[in-house]
């Protein structure tokens, strides 16, 4: 009787649109998935400097982490998808080449946070345009003896090991880029977990848009509700957002209300779009 031990790998990704209600939900500027703590979760390098990205072990056990580049694509859902090597094309080649990262692997005791330096070093005559990337941060599971255990009918069991995986965008700026915005044929949805909000958000430019959707209704000095970490990338000019609702955030949609795309405080705050539409 032999005992097989198979690893399950979640990966956690990341920046595209951490649902927050302005009646009950925040967003902070990292990221969790397992015992790993990732801040921050986006990274935007302009080839001159480099900057680091804090990795903290939140666990009660020692824990070891392996960092890789991988690929990722955004579909017209406005999902990320793995990218492989024969699909890569010469911007996502150029990416992982100039960027720069150490160290690549990092054991961290309980609570012990750990600084991975980022950097690029961009080829002469990069043409202008937006370079994007995404840092893996996997868990690297302790290992464990394998010993026999009483199975009924003489089978075997199967011991799924989770390896959690956190990823941000790494995103290089060559020259001066434009990106505009527009936010059109919102609806309320239901969807297999409850009520959401959906709505088409266009891009227009050389460069991505990220940021925050707010919602706002007249007589209401706050927003009924704030969408944090929505972005639309270079490779799609259209995505479609969906964002789960509570049904009493639901019930405070209904009716006339105005949907509002910020960029984040640290790039401005300024508005890259805004819509009103009725909600029904």
């Amino acid at each position: 009787m032999t005992i097989q031990r198979f690893k399950l790998l979640k990966y956690c990704c990341i920046g595209l649109g951490a649902l927050t209600s302005a009646i009950a939900l925040t967003s902070a500027p990292a990221q969790a998935a397992g015992d790993l703590l990732v801040a921050p979760t986006r990274v935007v390098l302009d080839g001159q400097r480099g900057t680091e990205v804090i990795l903290n072990n939140i666990g009660s056990e020692t824990a070891t982490y392996r960092i890789s580049l991988e690929l990722r694509r955004m579909t017209a859902e406005g999902r990320l998808e793995d990218v492989s090597e024969d699909q890569e094309n010469e911007i996502e080649q150029a990416a992982k080449a100039m960027i720069r990262y150490a160290p690549r692997r990092v054991t961290l005791p309980p609570n012990q946070p750990q600084a991975i330096r980022l950097g690029v070093r961009a080829p002469e005559g990069l043409p202008d345009g937006e370079y994007r990337a995404h840092l893996l941060f996997r868990a690297i599971p302790a290992a464990r003896s394998v010993t026999e255990q009483e199975v009924p009918n003489g089978g075997f069991s199967i011991a799924l090991t989770p390896i959690y995986g956190v990823t941000i965008p790494v995103i290089i700026r060559q020259g001066n880029l434009q990106a505009t915005a527009a936010i059109a044929n919102g609806k309320l949805e239901q969807d297999p977990d409850g009520q959401a909000l959906t709505f088409d958000l266009s891009r227009a430019g050389d460069r991505s848009t990220y940021g925050e959707i707010r919602v706002t209704k007249a007589g209401l000095n706050e927003p009924v509700m704030v969408a944090r970490g929505i972005a639309v990338y270079p490779e799609v000019t259209q995505r479609k957002v969906i964002l789960p609702i509570p049904p009493e955030v639901a019930a405070q949609l209904k009716g006339a209300v105005s949907v509002e795309y910020y960029e984040p405080d640290n790039a401005g705050g300024g508005l890259i779009a805004k819509t009103d539409m009725v909600l029904r």
